[in-house]
Order: C-alpha cells, then sequence, then structure tokens
C-alpha cells in the first residue's frame, strides 16, 4: 500500500471512529419549569410557609400563564391567599382558575368559600340566576349552601346533575349532594 492510501484510510478510520458526538444542548421549557416552581409552592404549603408558596406559585403562574394547568397554579396560589387572610386577592385567583378549567369541583367549592369570607353570598347568587350557563348553577348551589340554605342548595344541585349527566364534574356534584343530604339528616 502507498502512503498515500495509508494516510487516507487512517483519516477515514479516525474519523468514523472518534466517537465523535454533538454536544446536547440544553432547552429551557418554561411550562416545565412553571411545573417544578408549582411543586415548590405545595412543598412550602405543606411545611405553612405561606408567603413562600405565594411567591412560587407567582413564578409559576408568569412562566406559564394561559394554558389549562395554569388553573391549578391560580388555585394553589388563592388558597395560599386564603389562609393568610386576602380573600379579595383569592377572588381573582378563583375566578381565573374557573376561567381557564370550568370542569374542577374543587375551584368552585374555593370561590364559594371566597365569597362566603368576603360577605358576597346574596349578590352572587343573583348574578348566577342572569346567565343561562349551567355551570352557575353549581356555584348557585355551593352559594346556597354557605348561606344555610342545604335544601335549596340540594335541589339546585341535582337539577344540574339531570341537565348534564355526561359532564366530567357532574360526579364530584353528585358526591356533595350525598355529603348535604347526611349533612341535612344528622341536623
Amino acid at each position: 500500500m502507498n502512503k498515500k492510501t495509508l494516510i487516507v484510510t487512517l483519516l477515514f478510520c479516525a474519523i468514523m471512529f472518534s466517537g465523535y458526538k454533538k454536544p446536547e444542548t440544553y432547552v429551557i421549557d418554561s411550562e416545565k419549569n412553571a411545573a417544578l416552581h408549582n411543586n415548590i409552592g405545595i412543598n412550602y404549603m405543606k411545611d405553612y410557609w405561606w408567603y413562600a408558596a405565594i411567591q412560587e406559585f407567582k413564578i409559576a403562574i408568569s412562566l406559564s400563564p394561559n394554558v389549562q394547568a395554569s388553573s391549578v397554579y391560580y388555585n394553589n396560589l388563592g388558597e395560599c391567599y386564603m389562609k393568610v387572610g386576602a380573600s379579595d386577592l383569592a377572588q381573582d385567583c378563583f375566578e381565573r382558575a374557573l376561567g381557564l378549567y370550568t370542569l374542577n369541583f374543587k375551584y368552585y367549592l374555593n370561590l364559594a368559600e371566597c365569597y362566603d369570607a368576603l360577605g358576597l353570598l346574596d349578590t352572587k347568587i343573583a348574578q348566577t340566576y342572569e346567565n343561562d350557563n349551567p355551570l352557575n348553577m353549581i356555584m348557585r348551589g355551593l352559594l346556597l349552601d354557605k348561606k344555610g340554605q342545604i335544601r335549596d342548595a340540594i335541589v339546585t344541585l341535582d337539577e344540574f346533575t339531570v341537565k348534564e349527566p355526561d359532564l366530567i364534574i357532574t360526579e364530584a356534584v353528585r358526591d356533595y349532594i350525598k355529603q348535604l343530604v347526611a349533612k341535612t339528616y344528622s341536623l
């Protein structure tokens, strides 16, 4: 073999068997980071560090503001605000959570609790009659329950389950009706 062929062969083998690999690039994923900050906030909530949790939830929301997962971040932020006594700030959070995802029953429960803390039960009950949206019946039933009108709450929530039997939220509403019925019989 001549020198030229040997050099070409060695060069070819060096390139083919060198094990060169393209360097990995780190991609910043804001939605993944938002979920991470939400989880950190949940851990702070478990340790009763409300203000640190509030900051983490705010970071999560700012990283991913208008997706369905943000409804969870808004709800968690609202729960923290309720714990520190800032019901007016919690109201905005719970309403935004419902705006992003309307089929989570916990959001309705939290918002009803917030309205009760703010003393807005009567005005909000009146507002639920203004719109034909069937999901307003859930809020109306919860607000009637908070007001102490348990029988009316049961009727309203049961009417919702009859009108909307196939929604994801309907099963949670049925479970809540069972709790209300048990509460009425224990009175």
